[in-house]
């Protein structure tokens, strides 16, 4: 059997063999952030995501999801490419959806080897991989196994690549050697990431309230309409939010190299992009685009409620017919968007067109949103 110090070196060289920028070994613990995690809770913070709530107790400890466990190894995996996604003014989907692939696959499948060689040196042991589906506090264990600390907008952050990375675990039973934690933060004087927050989301330096983060109301909020007063913020934001990491400025070290699964995919770009092209999409279109992508969980209705909230934001990028159009549509959350982008947007079709479907409305939550659109728009 192999020495545990000589072992952990060759699980980080094979984790980095493999495409991942790094690879720390923290211990199996009840990690500070879980009692900060209640709280958070506790405040509300979020927001509909009732199975965080639901599940809060399973992150106290890895042993919820192996028992036995004794060491938690965290890697973390670039997907940086050094590209621009849009031009300035445009529509924008986050850069950690840019690829042709969901990242649970990708970073499961290059840790398989890693996996292996652990299985293969210690026979007897148990291990499991864990993507962010399961309820472990990742990114505290990135932090507990030296990867970063935590920057004021919540993101792990690294001196060596910044923040631009996605976070995988294994969970063994195997005693490893394990890194030095990061306890000091680097982010000195800087709030830029707070400072630039469009809809004001952080309450207070490393706490995010989820229901005015873009991100949340762009992906997860997906039973009802954005609220009113955050929806100009979302601005060009169709999937996603990625303003705290872009003015960052330890972002200045990140990769412009990674993984080929998570590089922009140029020929789709343009139709991706298109608020315009993505709300007159039917499903069968969205999952021939979409399908084996983060935006497919999504679904194809909250995006297409996305799109009418950007272009009522972004009125250079045309689509007023089909706004219009939208209001006849099956869905009350496109329905309600299509007004609130008519009214927003102004002139004489789009209020008359929102007016006019007022008379016509069954739904009492879209037609309060309606009247509400037209009150504000005079």
């Amino acid at each position: 059997m192999r020495g545990s110090e000589a072992l952990s070196r060759e699980l980080k060289r094979l984790a980095v063999e493999q495409g991942f920028a790094d690879l720390g070994i923290a211990p199996a613990v009840t990690p500070t952030g879980f009692h900060s995690l209640l709280q958070w809770l506790q405040r509300g913070y979020q927001g509909e995501m009732s199975w965080m709530e639901s599940r809060a107790e399973l992150r106290r400890h890895p042993e919820s999801l192996l028992s036995g466990c004794r060491s938690v190894l965290m890697a973390a995996m670039n997907y940086h490419d050094g590209s621009v996604g849009v031009a300035a003014g445009g529509a924008r989907i986050s850069r950690y959806a840019w690829g042709s692939e969901d990242y649970h696959v990708v970073l499961k499948r290059q840790l398989a080897p890693v996996v292996a060689h652990l299985r293969a040196a210690l026979p007897l042991c148990r291990a499991r991989v864990v993507v962010d589906s399961a309820p472990l506090l990742e990114r505290d264990f990135g932090r507990l196994a030296g990867l970063g600390w935590f920057g004021r907008n919540t993101m792990l952050i690294s001196r060596g690549f910044g923040s631009w990375f996605f976070l995988a675990g294994i969970l063994t039973d195997a005693e490893l050697v394990c890194n030095e934690s990061e306890e000091r933060s680097y982010c000195g004087t800087c709030t830029r990431c707070l400072d630039e927050c469009p809809t004001d989301a952080f309450p207070e330096s490393g706490v995010l309230d989820a229901r005015r983060c873009i991100s949340y109301l762009t992906i997860e909020l997906r039973d009802r309409g954005i609220p009113r007063e955050l929806r100009a913020g979302v601005g060009g934001w169709l999937f996603g939010c990625d303003v705290c990491q872009e003015v960052c400025p330890w972002n200045r070290f990140a990769p412009s190299e990674c993984q080929s699964e998570f590089r922009n995919r140029t020929g789709a770009w343009p139709l991706m992009v298109d608020p315009v092209s993505l709300l007159r999409m039917g499903e069968v279109e969205f999952l021939r685009l979409f399908r084996g992508t983060p935006l497919e969980r999504t679904g194809c209705e909250v995006l297409r409620r996305n799109a009418a909230i950007v272009l009522g934001n972004l009125p250079d990028l045309g689509g007023e017919a089909e706004l219009v159009a939208a209001l006849e549509d099956e869905s009350g959350l496109v329905r309600a968007a299509a007004g609130w982008a008519l009214c927003r947007r102004g002139g004489g079709v789009g209020p008359a067109a929102v007016r006019e479907r007022l008379l016509r409305e069954c739904v009492v939550e879209v037609a309060s949103d309606l009247r509400l659109s037209l009150a504000e728009c005079g």
